[in-house]
């Protein structure tokens, strides 16, 4: 093995990625994106996902999310896998839709390659209409483009546009949300697909560890790991809606658990966050330990076990947690939201060992 990790500890900075600079774009996006608009725009930039009503009155509202899935896609490149990366595609958009409260209708895919091989288009589409199956929406058609000289010929990257709908009295957001509202943490299936770009740096080049090595703590090998699909959320979440008092949800993604659950808040609240509700899974141990990564690092870089948040009344917290476990999904009380001067999202205490 090598060891290229700073003294001081890895970063998703040392690996490449600028979470400022990115911020910095959003601020310089933000003017311009407001300038193209229609009177039927609802909300602003930095949303979890777009909306547009249709009609002048009572109307349903269309909501609209892209994504990409990163460069986890170096890793099923190395490992010619190719039928699992279109899970991570739909999940990456339509639980964007679901925090809203929108049933996801359709999704279009981009597929851009250095060479077009056919049997790896129909193995990520493959991908792509099971992740669509299970979020409960069509695969409405998509582009693939052949880039060469761009890109190599065995590269590729994937994008996709969800569309969905809710009734505008339906809409969850952070207007729904109250003093002493419960939050509840339901388990990610593993990374999901950020913070790859240190994942890699950290196991792969610094580490030295092969792909296909077997890993203890794993119990399965370390490509197998991060090839692991994202958890799609879409019909659990609408169900969870459908019965019980939710005020919205947050999809954890780049930014972490603080990161994302602060968008979701309202003006002068505090979401209190209780580490030992929850226990991450060995993966995340892993990465921390070989890297000497710190916990804010882990923490706005990773899910760290958690993938999509639920806020909920305090009485309907019960009811929400019993319907989690009958949907097979593992999920815990993890914090409560308070009213305070500022917002913010507060963590305390400690994960059980992991």
């Amino acid at each position: 093995m090598t060891d290229h990790v700073p003294s001081d500890g890895a970063s998703y900075a040392a690996a490449g990625v600028d979470i400022a600079a990115g911020d910095r774009a959003v601020e310089l996006i933000a003017p311009l994106a407001k300038k193209a608009t229609r009177p039927e725009v609802r909300g602003g930039i930095g949303g979890f996902a777009g909306l547009f009503a249709l009609g002048k009155y009572d109307k349903p509202l269309l909501a609209a999310g892209s994504d990409g899935v990163g460069t986890k896609l170096a890793v099923a490149q190395a490992m010619d896998k190719h039928d699992t990366i279109g899970i991570d595609l739909v999940a990456m958009c339509v639980d964007d839709l679901v925090v809203c409260g929108a049933e996801p209708l359709f999704l279009q895919d981009y597929i851009s390659v250095g060479k077009v091989v056919p049997e790896h288009i129909a193995a990520i589409v493959g991908g792509i209409a099971t992740g669509c199956e299970l979020a409960g929406c069509a695969l409405l058609g998509g582009e693939t483009a052949e880039h060469p000289g761009v890109m190599g010929e065995k590269e590729y990257d994937v994008s996709a546009t969800a569309v969905g709908v809710v009734e505008e009295d339906e809409l969850l957001g952070p207007e729904r949300v109250r003093d002493g509202d419960v939050i509840i943490g339901m388990a990610s299936s593993g990374l999901h697909s950020n913070g790859y770009s240190l994942a890699r740096y950290v196991l792969l080049e610094s580490a030295g560890l092969p792909l296909d090595q077997e890993i203890d703590e794993l119990e399965r090998t370390l490509g197998e790991e991060l090839l692991e699909p994202t958890r799609i959320y879409t019909k659990d979440c609408l169900a969870l809606a459908a019965e019980c008092d939710v005020r919205t949800f947050c999809h954890v993604t780049g930014g972490g658990l603080a990161g994302n659950l602060v968008r979701v808040l309202p003006e002068n609240t505090v979401a209190e966050i209780s580490r030992s509700a929850w226990k991450p899974q060995p993966i995340f141990k892993l990465i921390s330990e070989l890297g000497k990564v710190s916990r804010e690092e882990m923490e706005k870089t990773f899910n760290m076990g958690v993938g999509m948040v639920a806020v909920v009344s305090a009485a309907d917290r019960d009811r929400a947690l019993a319907m989690l476990t009958a949907r097979h999904v593992e999920a815990w009380e993890i914090g409560t939201v308070r009213s305070a001067s500022s917002t913010g999202v507060q963590l305390s205490g400690e994960h059980p060992q992991y």
